[in-house]
């Protein structure tokens, strides 16, 4: 069977919701293939909880346009099924984010086909002329005249002839993954601060071996009472080789175990906790990246670099979880500053008709680990919808869209593309 679309976006995830959102909104025939039964990908699959800040101070908030009708929707759903308002909409129920998100691919017209598996791509005179998926329905053919991969991993980037790298330049180790999880029956009221919990995990580290490397635990609240969101396990596997990835999995689940019984056994307000559930998959910071025409570094993101196709602001620290295990690197940009992503990021070489609309995108090692968070994402796949949909209105392709038009067309459908005062002039 084949079934032909204008785009068809390979991933549901944050940057996936947004394009195929972007694009069917300007017009486009939107196809949307998604593994899970549900849409939201680390945000809902992974379990990263909250969304992290991406202002140029913490209660501000640069990332606009569907990230911000995302965060009001929970807002409004949160307060109509609590008694308490959600916690400055970043942190979120998972499945209120569900619910949203099916809603707002009905309400577009967005074809969402779940439980299906990207297998590969067939290209033709460097342009993708179809994918083959797998489903319940057999082995499919799915056409289209544009398609974004939003996959996280750069999958349909790497079987599409894409250029694609892998981990810091160094060595090609990659930040590691995390299995996030939630235990509940906590009295938070008793719980020390985080640094007299770290402090006691050391203790307990010096007198036995621990599974996690990570040196200091992290945890988050939770828009439930007597809940504590966890995202702290740390796991030193490659996240595109299915046998490392089985054992970061299994992995993951003794770590989690670990740090529950720690907890009860150590830390004041966790006598009756118990664990509630553990992410439906490990989450993965980074693996792939598809170099583009544009190669985003460290020092144009910590510069505050302004772009004349800068397509989404971004000012979240660089934050580079060690390769090798403990520590973490954390720089942050000047306050009141924030860099931008160009549109060339988005555009791979060597084919034609491909976008990028994850965390995948041409970036080095160090500018990917602040890019990476799930709002500057949204931003990023809802300017890789919108070119999309341009795209298929003008009959040209992505390295063929005027910057100036896209930038305006983001700005009309409420990307916030303001640039501060005295800020660097754009290249």
């Amino acid at each position: 069977m084949t079934k032909t679309y204008d785009v068809v976006v390979v991933g549901g995830g944050p940057g996936g919701c947004a394009a195929a959102l972007a694009a069917a909104r300007n017009g486009a025939n939107v196809c949307l293939l998604e593994r899970y039964g549900f849409l939201g990908g680390m945000a809902t699959a992974g379990l990263v909880n909250p969304f992290m800040p991406t202002g140029t101070t913490r209660d501000e908030e640069i990332v606009a346009g569907i990230y911000a009708e995302i965060r009001e929707a929970l807002k409004e759903r949160q307060e109509a099924v609590s008694n308490s308002p959600a916690r400055g909409h970043r942190t979120f129920d998972e499945e209120d984010l569900k619910v949203i998100l099916d809603d707002l691919m009905q309400k577009a017209g967005v074809d969402v086909w779940f439980h299906t598996y990207f297998i590969d791509a067939k290209t033709s005179r460097k342009s993708i002329k179809h994918v083959r998926v797998v489903n319940k329905s057999g082995e499919l053919t799915v056409e289209g005249k544009i398609f974004i991969d939003a996959s996280g991993d750069a999958d349909l980037s790497l079987r599409s002839g894409a250029e694609v790298v892998q981990g810091r330049e160094s060595d090609g180790r990659v930040q590691p993954m995390t299995l996030c999880f939630r235990m509940g029956g906590i009295d938070v009221d008793r719980v020390p601060p985080r640094a007299e919990v770290t402090r006691r995990q050391q203790e307990d580290r010096a007198k036995r071996q621990w599974l996690n490397p990570r040196d200091n635990i992290l945890w988050f609240p939770s828009v439930h009472p007597d809940t504590i969101h966890f995202n702290t396990t740390r796991v030193l596997k490659n996240p595109v080789d299915a046998k490392e990835l089985s054992a970061a999995e299994m992995e993951g689940r003794a770590q989690v175990q670990e740090m529950v019984a720690f907890l009860r056994q150590n830390i004041p307000g966790y006598e009756k906790a118990y664990l509630i559930n553990t992410a439906p998959q490990i989450g993965v910071r980074e693996s792939r990246r598809v170099m583009g025409e544009y190669l985003l570094n460290v020092e144009e993101v910590l510069g505050a670099q302004k772009f004349r196709d800068g397509i989404c602001r971004g000012a979240y620290n660089v934050d580079i979880h060690s390769p090798t295990g403990a520590g973490t690197d954390l720089r942050s940009l000047e306050k009141h500053t924030s860099y931008e992503v160009p549109y060339r990021s988005l555009v791979p070489k060597g084919v034609r008709n491909l976008l990028i609309a994850s965390r995948c995108i041409s970036a080095t090692h160090e500018a990917h680990s602040s890019l990476r968070v799930m709002p500057i994402v949204m931003g990023i796949g809802q300017a890789a919808g919108t070119v999309a949909a341009m795209c298929i209105e003008l009959e040209r392709t992505p390295k063929r869209i005027s910057a100036a038009k896209l930038r305006k067309r983001l700005k009309e459908q409420g990307a916030d593309l303001r640039r501060e005062k005295g800020s660097k002039k754009p290249i």
